[in-house]
């Protein structure tokens, strides 16, 4: 998967919109106001996602291209690098993580509207 790819698969959830809050190399992607995921586009081909800690712990010792969330709170947060090494499911899988932990922390009303 590329960063091309991830943009796609991102904008096709629910209510989730694109823009660039930090700046032209940090596209962030947000559901109800809330971002699940961060791409850098200058530092290679990386992103963001949120994580459960324990998964994020896991994550990290089982695949070298998952580390730590670089600028981020390192417990909730994993940069991972799109370098070729994750099969596109695995990805998916942690963006839709990330995005289902936003989910769930949003307002009642916010997640009813997304349905």
């Amino acid at each position: 998967m590329n960063i091309e790819e991830l943009r796609e698969y991102c904008l096709r959830k629910v209510g989730v919109e694109e823009s660039f809050p930090f700046g032209e190399h940090t596209l962030v992607f947000k559901v109800g106001g809330k971002v699940f995921l961060l791409a850098g586009l200058t530092e290679g081909d990386q992103f963001n996602v949120k994580c459960d800690p324990d998964l994020a712990v896991e994550l990290r010792e089982r695949h070298e291209e998952v580390q730590p969330g670089y600028h981020m709170n390192k417990r909730h947060w994993n940069t991972v690098r799109l370098d070729g090494a994750l099969k596109a499911k695995e990805i998916r899988e942690m963006i839709d993580h990330s995005y289902e932990i936003v989910v769930a922390g949003l307002p009642k009303k916010v997640r009813e509207k997304l349905g």
